[in-house]
């Protein structure tokens, strides 16, 4: 159980305070991560990485000389919002250009895919390096959607060596590419992890039993077995990760990963055996690495990452790094950093706004207000059915994106702001206080929405209608999904569809709307016999059949919500 903490909703951001202050000599705080806290010779490039909290070390602990120039978080295995990215990012960089690196997961390919077109709108050169080392996620035809797991500390290390021996952006992006693809990783879990507040674990393992293939978000294995001694266990995980070894392949960086709540002796007693069987494959181990690394909060359970090493990999590999989690070689001659350090983005101000598009943002704002109490009231019941192939957070995200959006359109609303204006302040709260993948999706659909109405005049229906399309367009450019990958777009397309063919024939908006709904209610009850292909559920797709999206549940019910509004203002 995680015990320790006061508000749920604000362990990551009080933990990750905590761990600024104890390590100051490596960090220093900013809002949304930290950055290093050492002098950065300009013209570097600025690793950056990130990813939700709960898996301590990962990520903040991987900054300093050597590796990492900042890190992003987000909440508990909740990706971080784009404003985040962007905001440390604008911390980190140093004129060199700025390298990405994230596990492949939809909610941080999304925010970071999303920040990182916002900096290059800037001018900022930014390139984008998905880790994808989980050989239990996808098979080898398909790597590029394996998830990441430990394997994020192997490629950022290496990314990190060469940014810091001067190399260019160009340069840094093929070899953190390289490593990635000869990265690979296999774990158990043999208990699931708690969120803090609540009262169960994400998932459990059956006494006797380890589950296969695990997550590092609370999600299960792909199946169980029984559990075995440490030399069988050593057979499993090796023999997992030798199937995928590259012809010529003879020495080998490893790293033996506890997942929060297994004790380092069991980690040695298994470097035992790990360490017999890859020496009996041929292999040279090059400075193997035992510990915790990338954690699940405290779940039961342990990994294996192996990179295949060649000569340029290996230089990286094992060159000098100064971290609070991970030191090697000789100490970097480091000066503390100067520069001053701007904690918030400044804040928003509107445009002069006319009479009647002030009445409009003040209907959206009761809107939004009535989506935040309704998505407050089914909290628990969408976290329930996220946790049947998920983390069991879409509930929580869904609630915390929507109150902020919600505060964010009052507080337009005080400040004079038009309707989109109002629309687009709202959808970037949803996102910068949800992250993960609802957040940013969310996030992204209101904004969208936003650019079908203006400052100056009324809000017409046709514009409404308009901007449901324009929403979608936007959500599934940049989210990659589509009907039949169980996603939120399962319900958002045929509401769009139905709110377009309904309006098309002269049906008043709040009946066309209400039709909307209804078929968005429909569709989202049809992806209980649907798989996933997208997301952290894609693995996990036996285990999520038979239950619907969360994502589309939750989008039928904002729409009910939104035509029950409608029809009390005929």
């Amino acid at each position: 159980m995680t015990t320790i903490f006061d508000a749920p909703d604000d362990f990551a951001t009080t933990a990750l305070a905590g761990f600024s202050a104890i390590y100051r000599r490596y960090v220093r705080l900013v809002r949304g991560g930290v950055v290093r806290a050492t002098k950065v010779p300009a013209g570097k490039v600025a690793v950056v990485i990130g990813g939700g909290s709960g898996h301590y070390p990962a990520f903040a602990g991987y900054v300093g000389a050597g590796l990492a120039d900042a890190a992003v978080a987000g909440d508990v295995f909740a990706s971080p919002s784009t404003a985040s990215v962007a905001r440390v990012c604008r911390q980190a960089e140093q004129g060199g250009g700025i390298l990405l690196g994230f596990g492949n997961y939809a909610g941080d390919v999304l925010n970071f895919g999303v920040a990182a077109e916002r900096l290059r709108a800037e001018g900022i050169d930014v390139r984008i390096v998905p880790v994808t080392d989980d050989v239990a996620s996808a098979p080898v035809e398909a790597s590029a959607q394996r998830r990441g797991i430990a394997g994020d500390l192997v490629v950022f290390k290496i990314a990190g060596a060469a940014a810091e021996a001067g190399l260019s952006l160009d340069a840094v992006e093929r070899i953190a590419r390289h490593a990635n693809a000869r990265t690979v990783s296999f774990g158990v879990a043999f208990g699931g992890c708690t969120l803090p507040g609540a009262d169960g674990p994400l998932f459990t393992v059956p006494k006797g039993r380890m589950a296969l293939g695990l997550g590092i978000h609370g999600e299960p294995g792909i199946r169980e077995d029984d559990t075995v001694p440490a030399s069988d266990l050593a057979t499993l995980l090796v023999g997992k990760l030798l199937a995928e070894r590259p012809a010529g392949a003879n020495r080998v960086g490893a790293l033996l990963n506890g997942l929060g709540a297994t004790k380092y002796e069991e980690l040695f007693v298994l470097w035992t055996q790990v360490s017999q069987r890859l020496e009996a494959s041929g292999l040279t181990i090059v400075d193997p690495e035992c510990g915790e690394y990338v954690t699940s909060l405290d779940m039961r359970g342990c990994s294996l990452t192996l990179v295949w090493l060649d000569a340029e990999l290996e230089t990286h590999w094992s060159a000098a790094c100064d971290t609070p989690v991970l030191r090697r070689g000789l100490p970097i001659a480091t000066e503390p950093a100067t520069d001053m350090i701007v904690n918030e983005d400044g804040a928003p101000s509107f445009g002069p706004a006319s009479d009647v598009s002030k009445a409009a943002a003040a209907c959206l704002a009761d809107l939004v207000g009535a989506i935040a109490a309704k998505l407050a009231e089914v909290e628990d019941q969408l976290g329930r059915l996220d946790s049947h192939a998920g983390d069991g957070d879409h509930g929580q995200g869904m609630r915390r994106g929507s109150q902020a959006a919600w505060q964010a359109a009052d507080a337009a609303l005080e400040m004079g702001a038009g309707a989109a204006s109002l629309l687009a302040a709202a959808g970037d709260a949803w996102a910068d206080r949800a992250g993960g993948t609802s957040g940013a999706i969310w996030g992204l659909l209101l904004r969208c929405w936003s650019k079908a109405f203006d400052d100056e005049t009324a809000m017409a229906d046709a514009a409404i209608v308009a901007g449901a399309r324009l929403a979608l367009d936007g959500v599934t450019r940049l989210g990659r999904a589509r009907p039949g990958d169980k996603t939120l777009v399962d319900a958002l397309v045929p509401f769009v569809e139905t709110l377009e063919r309904e309006f098309s024939v002269g049906t008043p908006l709040p009946d066309a709307w209400s039709a909307a709904a209804e078929a968005a209610r429909t569709a989202a009850e049809a992806t209980a016999a649907l798989t996933p292909k997208l997301g952290r559920a894609r693995p996990l797709a036996e285990k999520s059949l038979g239950h619907p999206d969360p994502g589309a549940v939750s989008l039928a019910m904002v729409a009910a919500v939104v035509a029950k509004v409608f029809a009390t203002r005929r």
